[in-house]
């Protein structure tokens, strides 16, 4: 199957199956948007969500969080992964966004990558949700979708994903894109054991192709890949 092919089945199916796709973390305001993104790396959205409706009734504002300490925050946020350092993140942020933006979260990617805890997922993430811009933030979920599917080719780091995502879907459903495979990771494609029984992706993904064809499940064929090939005997030593 060519890639443009593959692309066009897929994007087929989740404009059939999931026509307005939305993030699944909860926020009341572009700032505590931008607080639940950075508290949610390699952290759960749903652990995320758990702790934030205290979190956004502390700190309404940038200039509240600005002036919080971090034995106050991290009261907040100790139960979500890394807990130190995103004290640390969530603070400076509120005070570069008082002191460098005027307290509102900025709409560039240039201006996004200089708030502190604000890599290009998070900034992405941003673009795509708020300002409904053809961005393509890369996750955990939406790296390995696309490899198994086979949107991507091999590609070993999330900016190449981005890539050549990005050049494929068509620029007003990106941002769709986006929460159709992070979505899909989360809930059928997932990392050990991917339910493809229940996917209707099938017949356009890679993976299952070409694990069906060897009788193999892609869970299956997955772990195969994994384990090291066995290590061949040395040859006795001649006798002298």
């Amino acid at each position: 199957m060519e890639i443009k092919e593959r692309y066009e089945g897929v994007i087929r199916w989740f404009q059939a199956n999931d026509p307005e796709p939305r993030t699944e973390l909860s926020y009341d305001s572009t700032f505590h948007l931008l607080l639940a993104v950075i508290l949610s790396a390699q952290c759960t959205d749903k652990r995320v969500n758990m702790i934030t409706p205290a979190l956004f009734e502390a700190y309404p504002t940038p200039q509240a969080l600005a002036k919080a300490t971090e034995e106050e925050v991290y009261g907040y946020i100790k139960s979500v992964s890394y807990p130190n350092a995103k004290t640390r993140h969530l603070i400076k942020a509120a005070q570069v966004l008082v002191e460098k933006f005027g307290g509102e979260v900025p709409s560039t990617m240039e201006e996004l990558l200089q708030i502190p805890g604000v890599g290009r997922k998070t900034a992405n993430v941003m673009l795509a949700v708020v300002w409904d811009e053809s961005a393509m933030p890369v996750d955990t979920h939406v790296f390995r979708v696309s490899n198994r599917i086979g949107l991507t080719r091999a590609s070993r780091t999330p900016l190449a994903t981005e890539r050549t995502l990005v050049k494929y879907v068509p620029e007003e459903i990106v941002g769709k894109a986006h929460h159709w495979l992070v979505l899909h990771g989360r809930y059928v494609c997932t990392a050990r054991k991917p339910d493809c029984a229940s996917c209707g992706l099938k017949e356009f993904c890679k993976a299952y192709q070409s694990a069906s064809a060897k009788g193999l499940s892609v869970e299956a064929a997955e772990k195969k890949k994994r384990k090291p090939a066995p290590k061949k005997k040395a040859a006795p030593a001649k006798e002298k």
